[in-house]
Formats: C-alpha cells, structure tokens, sequence
C-alpha cells in the first residue's frame, strides 16, 4: 500500500478536523462527562493492550553504545499500571472542575437597553506538539474536550506506538457517547516535518501549543504560521537579596535546580546580592556540586571566590562565557553571578525577558513590591521556588503547559485559558444611527407587536 506524502495525510486530518468545530462547539456539559468517565473506564479495561504497544515501543530503543544510557531511556519509555492509573485519575479529576464554556465574566446594560454579556468560548482547532510521554497524550485530549476544542495531537516519536493504543482506545469510546469523530486527531508520523505542517496551516488550527524541549518550542516558533499560545520558553531566576534568609535562600535554590531539572520552570541563573555571597554561595555550592552534581558556570567574581573546587569526580565552577546567561537548560546546569546591587540584578533579568519564571528571596517588602513590578515575567514569585508557577500549585487546576509570552493568555494554560472571550447581546430592535429610512417608518416598526 503507498504511504500517502505527509503534507497531504496532515492536511486531510486537519480538514476533518475543522469540520467538526462546530458541532465540537455545541456539546454539551453532560455528553463531555459521559465521554471522560467513559474515556476513564475504557483505559483501565484497556491497560494490558496499551502496556503492549509500550513494549514494542521500549523494543524499538537502540542497544548500540553505552548499557547505562540504553538503561536510562528504557526507564523513561516504559509505563507501567501505576502511570495508566494515574491517566484515569486524571480524567476523572476533569469532572470536578467547573465548565468554562459558557461562563458569564460581564455583563451590563446599554443606554438604548441592550444587554451585552461576556462568555467563554472555544478557541476551535488546537494542535498540541509534544515531545513528551503518553500523559500528556490523555492530558491533551482530555482538556481539550472539557473546552469544547479539537484536538490535533502529535506526541513523542518514542511512544508512538503507545499514544496509538492509548488514542485508539479514547476516540472509540468517545464517540460512542456523542462526541463528533474528528474531535480527537492524532498525528501518528514521527517525523519532524509533520509537526511543523501542523503549525503552518492557518486556515485548518486556530492555535498550537508546543510542550517539550527548548529545541522543539524553538522550532515550532520559528515555523509557525499557527498563532502559538503555550510557548513554555523563558529563563528562570532567582535573585538572592542583601536583605535575604540564608538558609531559605539556600533551600529555595536548591528546589528550583534540582527537584525536577528538566521542568520549564527549574531555575536556570541564580543571582547573588554580593553583601551576601560569601555567606551563602560557599555552602550552597557544596551542595550542589556534591548531593547533586550540577553543573555550575560562574561569573569572575563567582569563579574567583571559590576557586575550583575539586570536588569528587566533579570538575567544580567552570567560567560562564556570555552565551550561557541566555541558556534555559532544562538539566542539571545552572549559572552563578554575583551582582554589585540591585538595580543590576534588575538589568540583568531585563536583558534575558521576557522570563518564565523569576523569584527573589528577600525580607524587603517594598523592595519585593518593586521587583514583581519591574519584572517581565510569566510568574513573579517573592520567596519561593520557581518550580511552584503553575495551575495546579496555584490551586487553578490542570495546565496544558505555561505560556511565557505576551500574547492570549499568560502564565498556566488552565482550562479557563484554552477558551476565549466573545460578546453576547441581546437586543430588542436597537439600530445604529442616523437610520437611512424614514423615522416614521421606524417609530412604526419598533411598535410593532414582534418586539
């Protein structure tokens, strides 16, 4: 059988993608919990199959090179029971969260009686890119139909097979409860290209999100046509005031770095008051390079304080050139800088914005104020850990990734954020003026009975 050319199979789903937007548009409260409970039941029913395809999928990984590298990725492919369950747990959280679609934010009356009303509404066709394992897949699906949205979803190459099973299983029941058949796509092409397609064709996706490493968020932004809304780019700071715990300094960088290195939201440069640093940067780098083995690069004045440290099978503080202060890592590496004041711990977070996330740890309200003030960032957060923007830790729910952008909607791409704001009005014969027919005749109409 010919395999069909990739632009024309995305563009195809695509295609039927947008034609069920509308009736996508319409379902209703009840249909979408009947389809996510049934999505829920029918991965369980399912989890021997879908743990299957995971195996050939772990097969499939490369057993040239390094043992302990193919060991890594072995570990990072597989799922087990306890990660399906924790798919199901997902969908059924779903149906404790409030609609958003519908949702009355205004609503006011006009001087000529109209009443005009703000509601939520679907965006329409969202394309969801990612590099990452099958629960984004669910995730993906699932919050897309709590807000009435299409679904493209194309997902890790390494879990193809999985994500297959797993979209398989959820578009079949989902259907069977009303839901339109092309609400729920997946892109089951590991190429790169398809990915890229996806985030070109305006007049099919409304909007793409892309969730992973810098180097497909990257690529997406580069290509796109597609308005994205869930760019999770931007640095991550912490700056270390003059006026700073030391302690909780301490503990607040080390969590930033190192209680999830590969999150968006891990910190990437730590900023260091000087009055301060030789307080906190000896202890705290003995931490890090000792407990953790990251990865640190060092202003001069870093470098020069401690020296190299010859740390156990470690190199120590290596000298950061100027590209890596504009560096989001995402792994265990991180930068030092000891600042003079400041207004250059300011300077310096303006240089690198707009930020995803950027903390300062300090007892100086008003300096605290000024910093949340002057920082652009998707997240400003006064003594604690970058690791904690986002909507589940802000107590908003389920995010679809954080958009670090100016644009849409900022910050934790929530259910409420996956929809958009239209205006609802309800007239009685209102007519913009100066009318091109006779006011008699108008006077006429609006005493007519029909209104």
């Amino acid at each position: 059988m010919v395999e069909i050319p990739l632009k024309l199979y995305v563009q195809g789903l695509l295609k039927e993608a947008k034609s069920v937007a509308r009736p996508m548009a319409c379902l209703s409260p009840q249909k979408k919990h009947q389809a996510l409970q049934a999505m829920a039941d029918a991965l369980v029913a399912q989890t021997a199959d879908i743990l299957e395809a995971n195996e050939r999928d772990v097969e499939e990984i490369s057993k040239e090179g390094d043992k302990q590298v193919h060991r890594q990725e072995v570990e990072r492919i597989r799922i087990d029971e306890d990660d399906v369950q924790a798919m199901v747990e997902l969908l059924l959280d779903f149906l404790a969260y409030p609609d958003p679609i519908g949702e009355m934010s205004q609503a006011w009356m006009t001087p000529d009686g109209m009443h005009v009303h703000t509601v939520r509404a679907p965006i329409g066709v969202l394309g969801v890119i990612s590099d990452m394992g099958p629960f984004m897949t669910v995730q993906s699906m699932g919050m897309c139909l709590k807000t009435n949205n299409v679904c493209v979803y194309r997902g890790g190459p390494e879990w193809l097979q999985t994500n297959v099973a797993l979209f398989r299983c959820l578009k079949e029941v989902a259907v069977k409860q009303g839901v339109p058949e092309g609400a729920l796509m997946f892109i089951d092409r590991a190429a790169p290209e398809a990915a890229l397609e996806v985030a070109r064709q305006v007049q099919y996706v409304q909007a793409v999100i892309p969730r992973g490493r810098a180097s497909l968020r990257n690529g997406i932004l580069e290509h796109a046509r597609v308005p994205v809304i869930g760019f999770d780019g931007g640095l991550c700071h912490v700056y270390v005031d003059q006026h700073a715990d030391i302690p909780l300094a301490q503990t607040i960088v080390v969590n930033a770095k190192v209680q999830a290195p590969t999150a968006a939201n891990a910190m990437d440069t730590v900023l260091v008051h000087r009055d301060v640093s030789r307080h906190l940067l000896p202890g705290l780098t003995r931490r890090l390079l000792q407990e953790y083995r990251v990865v640190l690069n060092g202003c001069p004045k870093t470098v020069s304080m401690l020296g190299v440290l010859e740390m156990t099978g470690h190199l120590g503080i290596k000298d950061a050139v100027e590209a890596d202060w504009d560096k989001k890592y995402q792994s265990l590496a991180m930068n030092i800088k000891v600042v003079k004041d400041r207004q250059e711990a300011l300077d310096h977070i303006a240089k690198y914005a707009p930020g995803h996330t950027d903390t300062i740890v300090t007892r100086d309200y008003d300096f605290a104020m000024q910093f949340a003030r002057e920082v652009d960032s998707s997240a400003v957060l006064i003594n604690a850990s970058t690791r904690l923007n986002g909507g589940e830790q802000f107590g908003l729910g389920p995010e679809l990734g954080t958009n670090s952008r100016r644009l849409h909607a900022r910050g934790p791409l929530t259910l409420s954020k996956l929809t958009i704001e239209k205006y609802l009005v309800l007239g009685t014969g209102q007519l913009q003026h100066p009318h091109p027919i006779p006011s008699a005749y108008e006077d006429a109409m609006m005493l007519s009975s029909k209104f």
